[in-house]
């Protein structure tokens, strides 16, 4: 076998602390891993400094090398290992009391898989999340109210306090662990994986006997009412969420969520336009001509509206801080009277003599006499 230098595989210096071997490993472990690196020769490479490390990690092993050189170890680095590495067990690397976990190495990488591609898992769970709608009258969603409705959720089962089984009792297959340790001989060497154990399903418990009123699910549908406070200002389409009253976790996970979501009704009068209120207010012709005074109604009780002269239909008129503040907010919206003039379908023969009074006198706009020049 050819000799190797074990420090210059690593990059250090022969008077390099165990840390500095130790974090040179970890640096070219990460760079050179055949599941990262698509570097040719990375697998090589990979083994090279993997040797370097189970030699330079060991104070025994390590004043042998420097003694001896690379020789001193032909026995153990020959081709009677796998891929050349008989000494090697890539699933923990028992280098002894500072062992590094290759799991640990590459966990920035793969996302918290174990080394081997087994995804550590969590066995808590989350309970389920809750939808409801809640239909308001629009002063309902301008002002807020008090609301409650009866919902189906998923709790934790009185007869076996959520644990879905009676006399609970150790997992003989994983001895309650929860997990199951396995390891499989590849080219790179040993490779360890850790799944949940199929017979406790990680709780690390089994039971005598599956709980007759939950069947082992652990949680039972219950009707609750909900109180729910509606915020002012609501809108509709808009989503609140009640964080933690969902369904009841399992396994120790956290209860879902409940989120409501609201549908406002509509008005026979008023509209909404971000925080405004609209409202249509018909007038006459003669009202529309020589102006009025108009009781409007607005969400916070009547008030009474100058309506000018000479207005027009499609104008609007504003009445300020008469519209929504929503919650939180410190700023009214306005509302807006829309005016529309009403023309008299029928007229009686008083009314008709007055319009044609009207008619006989100038009361042509500059509008219209704009347009007389082109006919």
């Amino acid at each position: 076998m050819a000799k190797k230098d074990y420090y210059e595989l690593l990059g250090v210096d022969k008077n390099a602390s165990d840390d500095d071997i130790k974090k040179a490993y970890r640096r070219l472990a990460k760079k050179y891993h055949p599941d990262i690196s698509k570097e040719e020769g990375a697998a090589e490479k990979f083994k090279e400094i993997g040797e370097a490390y189970e030699v330079l990690s060991d104070p025994q092993k390590r004043k042998m090398y420097d003694t001896y050189g690379s020789a001193a170890f032909e026995g153990a680095f020959g081709a009677n290992g796998a891929g050349g590495f008989g000494g090697f067990d890539f699933g923990g690397f028992n280098f002894g009391a500072d062992d590094i976990d290759i799991s640990d190495i590459f966990s920035d990488f793969l996302g918290g898989f174990g080394f081997g591609g087994s995804q550590r898992r969590s066995n808590s769970r989350k309970g389920e999340d809750v939808l409801i709608n809640i239909e308001l009258d629009f002063l309902e969603s301008a002002f807020g109210c008090d609301k409650e409705v009866d919902i189906m959720l998923n709790e934790p089962c009185d007869s076996c306090h959520g644990e879905g089984g009676i006399n609970a009792k150790t997992c003989s297959t994983c001895n309650g662990q929860g997990r199951i340790l396995s390891q499989t001989r590849t080219i790179l060497g040993v490779m360890q994986t850790q799944t949940t154990c199929p017979d406790c399903g990680g709780t690390g418990k089994t039971f005598e006997k599956t709980c007759p009123e939950c069947k082992g699910k652990k949680t039972i549908k219950k009707e609750k009412t909900l109180s729910i406070k509606v915020p002012a200002g609501i809108r509709d389409g808009e989503r609140l969420r009640i964080s933690g009253k969902g369904g009841a976790g399992l396994n120790g996970g956290t209860n879902g969520d409940i989120y409501i979501e609201f549908k406002v009704l509509s008005h026979p009068i008023y509209s909404r336009e971000n925080n405004d209120v609209h409202i249509t207010l018909p007038i006459n012709i003669a009202e529309a001509t020589l102006g009025c005074k108009k009781e409007v109604p607005t969400i916070y009780g009547s008030v009474v509206l100058d309506v000018p002269s000479g207005i027009q239909s499609g104008e609007k008129l504003k009445l300020k801080g008469k519209g929504i503040k929503p919650n939180g907010s410190f700023v009214k919206g306005d509302m807006y009277v829309n005016i529309k003039v009403i023309t008299p379908r029928k007229l009686d023969r008083k009314q008709k003599k007055l319009i044609k009074e009207l008619l006989d006198s100038d009361l042509e706009t500059e509008e219209y006499k704009k347009l007389e020049k082109f006919l």
